[in-house]
C-alpha cells in the first residue's frame, strides 16, 4: 500500500482528514495515477501512523479520509546515530539511505584527518538539503515511522566528545576489543539504549583520532577479520545492533 509522510500541521484538527500536498501529491496524481477511493498509509513523522482512502484530487493537493490510527511497529526500539566520515563521489549518498533503512535516527558528517573531501560549513550546509531529501525518501520506501535527520557537519573533535550514549570508535587497528563485545557488554539498566557510531573515510582514522577516541571513554571496536568499504560499515553495524537488540 503507497504510504507517505505528512506534517501534523497537515492533519485536521479533528483528525478526520489530512491533506497531501507537494511532491508527494503530484507523485499521487501523476505517477501512480491513484484515483477517489483507493487507500493508503500517511505517517506523521513522529511514529504515527494513519490508515485512510483519497477523498479527493485537486490540482496540487490530495485530500485522504482517515479511518484510524496507530503506532509504528517499524521503529527499532533504540537510538541509533551515524557519525560518518565525508567520502567521495556518491558513497555518502549510499550511507544515508542504508543507514536510514537498517534504523539509523541520524546520520551526522564529520571532517575527519584522513578524509579526500573538505567541506566547509557552507558548502555541507548546501548538501545538506539534498541528503536530507535522500534520507526522507529511504525512510518512506522501507516504512520508517520517523524521518532521520541529517546534521550539520561536526568536526571530529567535537563529535567525539558530543556524542551520546555508546560510542563505538570503528577502528580498524582494533585487535582486543570485537563489536559484539561492546553490545554485550553489561551498562547500567537505567542507561537509555543510545549508539553513536563513528566510520572513518576510506584511508581510515588517524592514529592521534583514535587516541582521541580512547581517552574521551569511547568503545575502539573491531568490525571482524575483513576490511569494510567506509558505505558498508555503518550498515554492518546497525544490522548488529538490529540483531542484538531488536530481533
Amino acid at each position: 500500500m503507497p504510504r507517505f509522510f505528512i506534517s501534523p500541521d497537515d492533519l485536521a484538527p479533528d483528525g478526520s482528514y489530512a491533506v497531501v500536498t507537494g511532491d508527494d501529491a503530484r507523485h499521487i496524481s501523476r505517477s501512480l495515477r491513484m484515483r477517489v477511493g483507493e487507500a493508503v498509509v500517511l505517517c506523521d513523522g513522529r511514529g504515527t501512523e494513519y490508515s485512510g482512502t483519497i477523498s479527493a484530487i485537486g490540482a496540487s493537493d490530495v485530500t485522504v479520509a482517515l479511518a484510524e490510527s496507530s503506532p509504528c511497529e517499524s521503529e527499532p526500539p533504540y537510538r541509533a546515530i551515524v557519525y560518518q566520515a565525508l567520502v567521495r563521489g556518491e558513497r555518502f549518498d549510499t550511507v544515508i539511505q542504508k543507514s536510514v533503512e537498517f534504523g539509523a535516527a541520524a546520520i551526522v558528517p564529520v571532517s575527519t584527518a584522513r578524509a579526500t573531501v573538505r567541506l566547509s560549513a557552507d558548502d555541507a550546509d548546501k548538501k545538506r538539503a539534498r541528503w536530507q531529501r535522500i534520507a526522507s525518501e529511504a525512510a518512506m520506501q522501507c516504512g520508517r515511522g520517523v524521518i532521520p535527520t541529517v546534521e550539520p557537519l561536526m568536526s571530529f573533535a567535537d563529535a567525539i566528545g558530543a556524542a551520546p550514549g555508546l560510542r563505538l570508535f570503528c577502528y580498524e587497528e582494533e585487535r582486543a576489543v570485537h563489536l559484539r563485545d561492546a553490545l554485550s557488554s553489561d551498562r547500567p539498566s537505567t542507561e537509555p539504549d543510545i549508539f553513536s557510531i563513528f566510520i572513518g573515510p576510506e584511508g581510515g582514522f588517524a592514529p592521534e583520532e583514535a587516541d582521541a577516541a580512547k581517552s574521551s571513554g569511547a568503545a575502539s571496536v573491531s568490525l571482524g577479520r575483513r576490511i569494510l568499504r567506509t558505505e558498508s560499515a555503518a550498515p554492518f553495524v546497525l544490522a548488529c545492533i538490529s540483531m542484538e537488540k531488536e530481533l
